[in-house]
């Protein structure tokens, strides 16, 4: 069965670091019940949630997906782009290393997860603030033996590559082409948000089933007509952070 590891929003997630946008008032508890919901989503898509304790003195902590890269053969841990953030990888380098070999990038490598998209055997790696060159060239040096094709993003509109696009299927790309050249995935079928939902490119994929956050109900739509079941989730309090419903979840497939 495939597996979802995620944590608990910290009592201190209204400190959290941002890039894009205004800080905004964080309701802690109603981010604690959406972060139950959202769980239950992944549950009812057919995954083992793992709900590691909450990280009080880490305002990002349940950001989980900036922690590592996770493949088949091997989870990959960083240094986080956010200096602030880094104990949060090491936190999650000891959960990892029940379900796989773990190996580490060096400086002056950076690398935030979300910044890695996965399609097939090529990881599409996002260059922002937060993920640097040296992590491609440490990346295509580690993986390239495995098979893996990592190709570097330029990414300038948004925090993360994974604001900007979601992988659908392995021949499916949901982006927002405002700020991700759709020629970045070759032939694959391109998928492009609604109008009016910039942010809508941020899903997760878990096998036949999509999950959106709830305000994107649009680009959701347009999802459903190709055939893709789709839930949705409020993850209202989360977005305030940056954040979307990648963000909050590690996905051991």
């Amino acid at each position: 069965m495939p597996i979802a590891i995620t944590r608990g929003p910290s009592r201190r997630l209204p400190e959290c670091e941002l890039s894009f946008l205004e800080r905004q008032p964080i309701d802690v508890e109603r981010a604690r019940l959406q972060h139950r919901a959202y769980q239950d989503a992944i549950r009812a898509a057919g995954l083992h949630v793992v709900d590691l304790p909450a990280l009080n003195d880490l305002p990002d902590s349940s950001f989980v997906e900036d922690t590592a890269i996770v493949l088949d053969e091997l989870a990959v841990i960083a240094p986080m782009g956010a200096e602030s953030r880094r104990p949060e990888s090491a936190a999650m380098a000891g959960a990892l290393a029940s379900y796989r070999p773990v190996t580490r990038l060096s400086a002056p490598a950076t690398l935030d997860g979300g910044d890695v998209l996965r399609v097939g055997k090529t990881l599409y790696v996002g260059q922002t603030p937060r993920t640097n060159a040296a992590s491609v060239d440490q990346l295509c040096a580690r993986l390239a033996p495995l098979g893996y094709q990592v190709v570097p993003v330029p990414v300038t509109k948004c925090l993360h590559l994974k604001s900007a696009c979601a992988r659908l299927d392995d021949d499916t790309v949901l982006i927002n082409p405002d700020w991700i050249d759709p020629a970045t995935f070759g032939d694959a079928r391109i998928v492009t948000v609604a109008d009016e939902e910039p942010w809508g490119a941020n899903a997760l994929s878990l096998g036949d089933r999509v999950i959106f956050p709830a305000s994107e109900p649009k680009t959701r739509a347009l999802v459903e007509q190709l055939g893709f079941a789709t839930t949705a989730v409020d993850v209202s309090e989360f977005q305030k952070a940056e954040a979307g419903v990648t963000c909050l979840s590690l996905i051991l497939r």
